[in-house]
């Protein structure tokens, strides 16, 4: 385990530490926006890196599609930014149309969090986030944990506490990426969900929950991602967790050459599958990548 710096933002400094597995696992995290940094797994063919990131905090700022962030107060869309809690109007700050997404223009995958705590395989990050803090109620206090387990499982647990009522939906965001190719559509992909929420055209879900059968979201039988539909889409898992610190898998995700696979496990009732249509990053990723469009997926829990 180690820390360094790894840039500044407005004159502070961004800190990161790298953690490992005896298995061979290996992650880096920043504190800004507690971003899982770098992810290299072992494989048949050796060490290999399964997430999109970059090597600068300047191509952060500028060209980052919340690159392993965590999201938050809300993650993804609140139409027209408003909500109604306890009777009580709350307008919120605006970052796509008219809409807030991931929390606003300065939610806490933009944030700078504070180290509480690491071992060799381990970091904990918090991050206090004011009353009235992008128009959200309540002084809150967010904390995330990365924990590396053996051989090569990578555990996030994310947890708020709020002084007053208010509405609060973490998330974490990276994009994998199984076999470093430009394009992850021929990764197969199987989501453990028989049903979907549709959205309108700004992307804000229109109240329904469909079937899948039938459907290009039908993803309940291993298949390639394909190329018949743009996914940025919620799944509605088919078995729920039974309790807070329950696990049930969502998801499981596999290389074209099938020599490296990833489950997802989720305390959550739903899962957000992106499939990276929108990327496009001017500057270089790591290791020199480029990032075009499909370049990663998201599996948002």
């Amino acid at each position: 385990m180690n820390i360094h710096q790894f840039g500044e933002v407005d004159g502070n400094p961004v800190f990161e530490v790298a953690i490992g597995s005896a298995g061979g696992a290996k992650a880096k995290v920043i504190t800004w926006g507690a971003v899982l940094r770098d992810l290299v797994v072992p494989s048949p063919s050796g060490p290999r890196r399964v997430v999109l990131g970059f090597d600068a905090m300047a191509h952060y700022l500028a060209h980052s599609p919340y690159f392993g962030a965590n999201v938050g107060r809300f993650a993804n869309r609140i139409s027209r930014g408003h909500f109604v809690l306890d009777g009580a109007d709350h307008m919120l700050e605006l970052n796509e149309g008219r809409n807030t997404l991931h929390g606003g223009p300065a939610g806490f995958g933009r944030k700078l969090w504070k180290f509480a705590g690491n071992d060799a395989s381990s970091v904990t990050l918090t991050l206090h986030s004011p009353d009235g803090d992008g128009g959200y109620p309540g002084n809150l206090d967010a904390i995330c944990v990365y924990r590396l387990l053996e051989p090569a499982t990578l555990r996030i647990e994310l947890g708020a506490v709020c002084d007053a009522p208010t509405i609060v939906n973490l998330a974490h965001h990276s994009y994998f990426n199984l076999d470093g190719s430009p394009d992850v559509r021929d990764h197969e992909l199987t989501l453990l969900a028989a049903y979907y929420t549709p959205v309108d055209g700004e992307r804000i879900p229109t109240g329904e929950i469909l079937s899948v059968a039938g459907t290009p979201y039908d993803f309940r039988a291993p298949r390639p991602i394909g190329r018949e539909s743009g996914y940025d889409t919620n799944f509605v898992l088919s078995r729920w967790p039974d309790g807070e610190d329950d696990l049930a898998q969502a998801a499981k995700v596999r290389s074209p050459a099938g020599d490296l696979a990833m489950d997802m496990y989720t305390t959550e009732p739903g899962v957000q599958f992106y499939d990276g249509a929108g990327i496009n990053c001017p500057v270089p990723g790591l290791g020199g990548a480029h990032y075009g469009p499909h370049a990663g997926l998201c599996l948002e829990a």
